[in-house]
């Protein structure tokens, strides 16, 4: 927000120079950036944060410096004079969509004369960076830049019907707006109508056919309230974007339409000659009413800021903001109730807030005692701390990527099939406005930029959501899952090996199996569903190499992708004590041949079943397919693991188990000894 000096000094009378006023205001939250001299003035350029809409206009920066310096704010008159005749008989306003256009008035000037504005406004509006059109439209423009209220004048003979219908845009309705573009409109979108057509495009921008020319002699002054969201994507979608959306999308005072609308008929009236109607045209919904109070405990200044602030400052500093005391204070609390302009001050910290910024940060020492809580940290903290620590201890890099995707990249990888994706109309990333389904596609063009550059070993992985429905009738965690995904370099064996370490990590009963997965993007054979305590976990597969070729990967990659969510739910985080093994353990292999169709999950869980309460742990051996078995055939190495808790184990123990394995897996899966 840029605002002048000079502008600035006719609604508060400061006598301090240019460069404290600066940092008082700086200091009191509204930085500001830089001062330029033009000309005899200065253009002040503050950040305006977005809680702050009060501030997009000179009077709200007055009204600040007025509190800092101790000195009245003077506001401009805002009475302009008017004829016998009403509005109303001139013309009519309807609001067909009061969820977009909430409130709408409408004021008429006849017979102004328009010509160029006198120099001092050109000069005011030169400094803050707004070029001069004519005293008409620059009167709507100063009294946006004065108080934050956008304005728009039509041509009133140019309006068919001599009307104004506030509605939804209608398909196949088009608009050449002022800057000379064409615009579809569609029903999510306001638009200001005549009895026939679009006229404007409500809160974004006027029309071109109904602006304000220099034969224009009867002038219609619009000042609205628009509803912020949908104005907000009407800008998006049209990539369209002006003053007045940027104040509408921040949100305007409804309370002070009719002053804004007054105010600015005065100085039109004063430059361009003509005669106001008497009375606005208004239509839309009622004007909200008081809001409810806050109650300041006196007590809580000094808890919070850790400074005494007297109480009669901190009356005196809600006051001048517009905070206004309500009934009788006392000694330990006093009810305000804050002004329509800042509708961020709703709760007592507000209130704090507002004493601990005018009284001065600078005023709190660095030292002062503050009674403060540690936090703790949340499940979701403590599960995803574990996964980073489990990755990176495997050599991956933790990756941060973009919620946005391309249609072409959010097919890379589809797990979940081919859902409904999600767009945005985002007007600064046309090609990637849909919300990934996956990470993968984002890891996967990680991957490929840094084999660009030359590093082909880059594991990466990353925790982050990702967006399969747009409604709101399910739990987050199914609208919104956080996931854990992961792309290496490495075989499809070691990356399973990291998902067992994961899931020991966090769960270490947890029992974790993978079955044939049927998702496209794996090689054949390659890919697999994980399965947490029997609930689906997620996918882990090798990409078929056209896939990876296509997007000019050069090696093999093996993906994954793990719901965080179902982690939570299994973690066990505090480790627990086992006592360690007194007796020694006897260990065995069996080496099965079994079918081509037989998984070795299968293969465990019938080992697992058979091999009695001494069984310790099964471990892999290997895998083999040649010449000495049949073709359809293949062999699993499988060792087992027996131990007692109480004493040594004979051998003829542990071949009595063994024997009982080897008929459970011959009966069950037909598998035969080597």
């Amino acid at each position: 927000m840029i605002v002048s000096w000079e502008w600035l000094r006719d609604y508060v009378r400061l006598q301090a120079p240019l460069e404290e006023a600066v940092r008082r205001l700086t200091m009191a939250g509204l930085k500001v950036e830089s001062q330029t001299q033009v000309g005899a003035d200065w253009a002040i350029d503050a950040e305006v944060t977005s809680n702050r809409p009060d501030c997009l206009g000179h009077l709200g920066v007055a009204r600040e410096l007025s509190v800092l310096f101790g000195q009245p704010l003077e506001l401009p008159h805002a009475s302009p004079a008017e004829s016998a005749a009403k509005t109303t008989e001139a013309t009519s306003v309807a609001v067909e969509c009061p969820d977009l256009c909430p409130q709408y008035y409408a004021r008429l000037i006849r017979g102004a004369k328009v010509g160029p504005s006198p120099a001092w406004l050109a000069r005011r509006l030169q400094t803050i960076g707004q070029p001069s059109i004519n005293n008409v439209v620059d009167a709507t423009n100063y009294v946006l830049m004065e108080c934050g209220q956008p304005l728009h004048a039509f041509d009133f003979d140019r309006l068919r019907g001599r009307r104004i219908v506030v509605r939804r845009g209608r398909p196949g309705e088009k608009i050449v707006a002022i800057n000379q573009k064409s615009y579809d409109v569609t029903p999510e979108m306001c638009v200001i109508a005549d009895a026939e057509r679009p006229v404007a495009i409500g809160g974004v921008m006027g029309g071109l056919e109904t602006e304000i020319g220099p034969t224009a002699r009867n002038v219609l002054i619009e000042a609205a309230n628009f509803t912020a969201l949908p104005l907000r994507n009407t800008a998006r979608k049209l990539s369209l974007f002006s003053d007045a959306s940027y104040r509408f999308e921040r949100g305007i005072d409804p309370l002070q339409l009719d002053w804004a609308s007054r105010r600015v008929c005065r100085l039109i009236l004063e430059l361009a000659g003509g005669e106001l109607l008497m009375e606005p045209a208004f239509a839309g919904t009622p004007l909200p009413g008081k809001r409810p109070p806050i109650t300041l405990r006196f007590a809580q200044i000094p808890r919070v800021l850790g400074i005494e602030v007297p109480r009669a400052e901190s009356v005196q500093i809600l006051s001048a903001l517009g905070i206004a005391p309500e009934g009788t204070a006392t000694d330990e609390a006093a009810r305000f109730v804050a002004p329509s302009w800042r509708r961020d001050v709703t709760r007592e910290i507000d209130l704090v807030e507002e004493v601990a910024r005018i009284h001065g940060y600078d005023a709190i020492p660095q030292n002062v005692e503050v009674p403060l809580r540690a936090s703790h940290r949340s499940l979701r903290d403590r599960v995803s701390e574990a996964v980073r620590f489990v990755f990176t201890a495997a050599g991956f890099y933790e990756a941060v990527t973009m919620a946005f995707c391309s249609e072409s990249d959010s097919a890379l990888f589809q797990p979940r099939g081919d859902l409904p994706r999600l767009h945005v109309e985002h007007s600064s990333r046309k090609q990637e406005n849909v919300l990934r389904q996956s990470l993968i596609p984002g890891l996967l063009s990680c991957r490929q930029l840094n084999e660009r550059h030359g590093t082909f070993d880059a594991d990466l992985f990353e925790i982050a959501k990702v967006y399969l429905k747009a409604t709101f009738d399910e739990p987050e965690a199914l609208r919104e899952p956080p996931m854990i995904g992961f792309v290496t370099g490495r075989s499809f064996s070691d990356a399973k090996g990291i998902i067992e370490a994961l899931a020991q990590r966090v769960a270490p009963k947890a029992e974790v199996i993978v079955k044939p997965s049927e998702v496209g993007q794996f090689a054949p054979g390659r890919g697999a569903e994980v399965y947490l305590n029997g609930t689906l976990w997620g996918w882990l597969g090798e990409l078929d190499r056209s896939l990876t070729d296509a997007i000019d990967i050069k090696e093999a990659i093996t993906v994954g992708e793990l719901d965080l969510t179902l982690l939570e739910t299994t973690a066990e985080l505090i480790p627990q004590s086992v006592p360690l093994a007194q007796f020694p353990a006897i260990d065995r292999d069996l080496n099965f041949v079994v079918d081509e169709g037989v998984t070795w999950e299968a293969l465990v869980s019938v080992v697992r079943a058979s091999a009695g309460p001494l069984l310790d742990r099964v471990g892999f051996g290997g895998q083999y397919r040649g010449k000495q078995i049949e073709a359809d055939k293949k062999s699993y190495l499988v060792t087992l693991s027996y131990r007692a808790p109480d004493r040594t184990l004979t051998a003829d123990e542990v071949d009595a188990w063994q024997k009982k394995v080897i008929e459970a897996c011959g009966a069950r899966l037909g598998a035969r000894l080597r």
